[in-house]
C-alpha cells in the first residue's frame, strides 16, 4: 500500500504553515517507511499525480476547531467530504479536488493542529511549535 503524506498550508502565514514545517521535518529526519512526503503548500493541483497513485493519504494542516492552540486533531478524510466537518484554514480543497476528479476518495486522515496566530510570519507560534513533535509522531504512527 502506497502512503502519501502531504504538508499543506501557507508558509508565509505563521501557524497556517504547520503542515509544511512538519513535512520538512519528516524529510530531514527520514525513517518514514517508504511513505512519500510532499510539501504541497497551497499548490494542491501540483500533487495530483501523486494523489492519484496513493492508496492512503495523510494530510498535515492547520485546522480551526475552537480548541486550545497546539491541539492536534485526527479527522478521517471521509469526514471532510461533509459540510459539517472541522474545516481547515483552506476549507480542505484537497477533498473537493479528489471528488471532482471523479475518483473515489482514498483512505486517509487529516492530522490538524489548532493554530494560534495566522498572519504574516515565517515562524510558528510558540504553542504550535511545541506541538510539532507530537504531530510528527502522529504521522509516523499513521505510516506504520
Amino acid at each position: 500500500m502506497k502512503t502519501l503524506v502531504l504538508g499543506v498550508g501557507n508558509l508565509l502565514m505563521g501557524d497556517d504553515g504547520v503542515g509544511i514545517h512538519a513535512a520538512m521535518t519528516l524529510c530531514r529526519e527520514g525513517g518514514h517507511d517508504g511513505a512519500e512526503i510532499i510539501e504541497v503548500g497551497t499548490a494542491i493541483l501540483d500533487a495530483l499525480p501523486a494523489l492519484e497513485a496513493a492508496d492512503r493519504i495523510v494530510v498535515m494542516d492547520a485546522v480551526c476547531a475552537g480548541g486550545v492552540p497546539g491541539t492536534i486533531y485526527r479527522i478521517p478524510l471521509s469526514c471532510c467530504a461533509e459540510n459539517s466537518c472541522i474545516a481547515s484554514v483552506h476549507g480542505l480543497s484537497l477533498v473537493r479536488i479528489l471528488t471532482l476528479h471523479g475518483k473515489p476518495l482514498p483512505d486517509g486522515v487529516v492530522l490538524g493542529v489548532e493554530p494560534d496566530h495566522v498572519g504574516w510570519s515565517l515562524s510558528l507560534s510558540p504553542r504550535v511549535e511545541k506541538s510539532l513533535p507530537k504531530l510528527i509522531e502522529a504521522v509516523r504512527e499513521e505510516i506504520r
